[in-house]
């Protein structure tokens, strides 16, 4: 099972905050935005955390990391649904290695879910950009990471407005598509969700196919 083999990856725990100490530059920040609303049961919860735990962990993604010209990178999580309502569940951490990105795995797979309701993606966009204005490191790249099973439906502003704000401010707007029973996610998210120079979605075919999307998708953004 993913959540046995990465609860072997992972060491004693640390203070969720404690990374955010680190001091220097990093290569990238990125706020892992993650689908949390009412379509989002507690076994497709758990998927979706294990997924980001195993990704953030797996070699390629460190060796990914290692090839920056900083070799770290900075990561917080956000999870979304209700308007207004998007909460920073995992805040930043310094990941430089597998003892740090092991650090950041626990934080994921341990942080108490957020009471969410649905689909207010632009209030998400925003709450992730405001994230990384605050980080407490500089980085040339800062990159929001969106993932979700539906369109957005509720935001208190605008999803259109969120994401080209978040561009103006230098910040790409990823997504990661989960199909499943919504053909067409896909092309909604590269119309509606993402932004910036070079924004690219993923689709992951199912919630099960979660892991494997999120490992690809952050090998590229890294790389």
């Amino acid at each position: 099972m993913i959540q046995r083999r990465t609860a072997l990856l992972l060491p004693s725990v640390l203070a969720p905050g404690k990374a955010a100490a680190q001091g220097g530059a990093v290569d990238l920040l990125l706020v892992l935005a993650v689908d949390a609303s009412g379509s989002i049961d507690p076994d497709e919860f758990s998927l979706q955390r294990e997924g980001c735990a195993e990704a953030l962990t797996h070699p390629a993604v460190l060796s990914a990391i290692g090839a920056g010209s900083r070799a770290a990178i900075g990561v917080a999580m956000v999870e979304w649904g209700a308007p207004g309502g998007a909460e920073t569940v995992v805040g930043w951490h310094h990941v430089s290695g597998p003892a740090s990105a092991n650090e950041l795995a626990r934080a994921v797979i341990t942080a108490p879910r957020s009471f969410q309701s649905w689909n207010a993606i632009g209030d998400a966009v925003d709450h992730a950009a405001a994230l990384i204005a605050t980080a407490p490191w500089p980085a040339r790249e800062k990159v929001i990471d969106i993932s979700g099973d539906a369109p957005d439906m509720r935001s208190i502003r605008p999803i259109e407005a969120a994401r080209r704000a978040a561009a103006a401010q230098g910040i790409i707007v990823n997504a990661l598509a989960i199909e499943g029973g919504r053909p067409g996610l896909t092309r909604t998210y590269e119309e509606t969700v993402i932004a910036g120079h070079g924004a690219f979605v993923m689709t992951a075919d199912s919630r099960a196919d979660f892991a494997r999307a999120v490992r690809a998708k952050l090998i590229r953004e890294i790389a």
